[in-house]
């Protein structure tokens, strides 16, 4: 398939990569020349702007954006907008609030123009390991695009079907999922980000204490000195608790024990915000997860060993670097 794809950044970038080696075509903007230019080549071809991007696919068109949430992205969409046909697609794979997803995607539908919204995880790691794809929107727009899916998520790999799901949609054995209407994929994202914090706080918080047994208020008897890469590396294997963050952990506490080049100055990226306000509405009781939410904010105040370590997975997973101020 052909498919355009607006913001080339750290996964942007890699999208475009992952769609050629698969052997889609793309038409790619970035309000950075030189990022265009990086991707340039065997099926990739630049654009200057939007309206360049949109002449230069075949109909029916397909957009995918791969924005920051916020202007940017609802800039790029009413722009889209104006210069999109009647059955052209627009695919939003950023993060989002899902429910700008679904005002959105009634402002295009009034113009013929089809919106799906797509949480996509994988990082700065997608390009090798593909991307977890939550899809909403019209459905058959969604199988229409399946080909695009398909070549961006992981594929089935050497991961064994869970027990009793002879039946059910065989995608999501491959990495992607048609979570329902528009707001829907994005809500699915928004919850996994959340779970991500809370994730990501217990393993700090773990090897925080781990760290702090060396501590010399405590008894003699009672300190001691762990190699915390040994540590993270032994609970990789046969652990209860491994998991891929665990492997990041491993790998960032190998290369710098101390976190000496974090300052643990921990951002939020809006997710795990928007699962808090969910949970509000639901009224459902979401203690671990605004507690995650809380430590990144009193992150920004005083940082501990803890602080860096979430400061280095998210490095690590995504890219994210620690802003100047932190």
């Amino acid at each position: 398939m052909q498919v355009g794809v607006i913001g080339l950044g750290r996964m942007g970038g890699n999208i475009v990569r992952r769609l050629t080696r698969m052997g889609h075509e793309c038409v790619v903007y970035d309000r950075s020349a030189a990022a265009v230019q990086a991707l340039a080549g065997k099926g990739v071809s630049g654009a200057s702007d939007l309206r360049q991007l949109v002449e230069r696919l075949a109909k029916p068109r397909a957009v995918w954006l791969m924005l920051p949430a916020g202007e940017i992205t609802e800039s790029a969409v009413s722009e889209l907008g104006g210069l999109l046909a009647v059955g052209d697609i627009i695919i939003d794979g950023g993060n989002a609030f899902y429910k700008d997803d679904i005002r959105r995607a009634k402002a295009v539908q009034a113009r013929g123009i089809r919106y799906i919204d797509c949480g996509t995880s994988g990082g700065v790691w997608g390009l090798e390991r593909g991307y977890c794809l939550m899809i909403g929107g019209d459905k058959d727009t969604v199988e229409h695009l399946d080909p695009i899916f398909s070549a961006l998520a992981p594929g089935a790999g050497d991961i064994a079907p869970t027990p009793g799901r002879k039946g059910r949609d065989p995608r999501v054995e491959r990495g992607y999922l048609y979570c329902g209407p528009s707001g829907a994929g994005r809500f699915v994202k928004m919850i996994h980000n959340g779970i991500e914090y809370g994730l990501m706080q217990a393993y700090a918080e773990g090897f925080h204490i781990l760290r702090g047994a060396a501590a010399e208020e405590l008894p003699a008897d009672q300190r001691y000195r762990f190699e915390l890469a040994d540590i993270a590396e032994l609970w990789r294997r046969g652990s209860v608790i491994g998991s891929w963050l665990l492997d990041l952990t491993a790998m960032t506490l190998a290369e710098d024990p101390e976190l000496a080049r974090y300052a643990g100055f921990v951002e939020d990226s809006g997710e795990g915000r928007w699962t808090i306000m969910s949970a509000l509405e639901e009224a459902v009781p979401a203690q671990v997860l605004s507690a995650a939410l809380y430590a990144r904010f009193r992150s920004r105040e005083k940082s501990d060993f803890a602080d860096k370590l979430l400061s280095a997975m998210r490095n690590k997973f995504g890219g994210h670097l620690e802003p100047k101020e932190g």
